[in-house]
């Protein structure tokens, strides 16, 4: 998966692909989640981690209770790039199926 980084046309493209709830704060994608309870968001926080680790590409975390607030960057390059596209969509698959 490309480190490269993306245009601001194609961070717009691949934002629109995504669920609802992502924008885009400065050079970082950013998403809050709420599941039905504190137990349900530490869950999600395990399913992430295997799929960071898949794609050599971790996410920024916050839990408050049953929050759990998310950012994305490629720090390596300085920001946006398809890989946080895809780390996004894969979380949002892991999201739809607690939900």
């Amino acid at each position: 998966m490309s480190r490269t980084l993306l245009s601001p046309a194609e961070v717009a493209d691949g934002v629109r692909s995504l669920a609802e709830g992502w924008s885009v704060a400065g050079d970082t994608l950013v998403r809050s989640v709420e599941f039905d309870s504190f137990l349900t968001a530490v869950r999600f926080i395990g399913e992430l981690a295997p799929v960071a680790e898949r794609l050599d590409h971790h996410p920024d975390l916050r839990l408050s209770w049953r929050t759990v607030e998310l950012s994305l960057s490629t720090h390596s390059a300085g920001g946006l790039t398809a890989l946080d596209l895809r780390l996004a969509a894969e979380l949002d698959a892991i999201v739809d199926r607690l939900s």
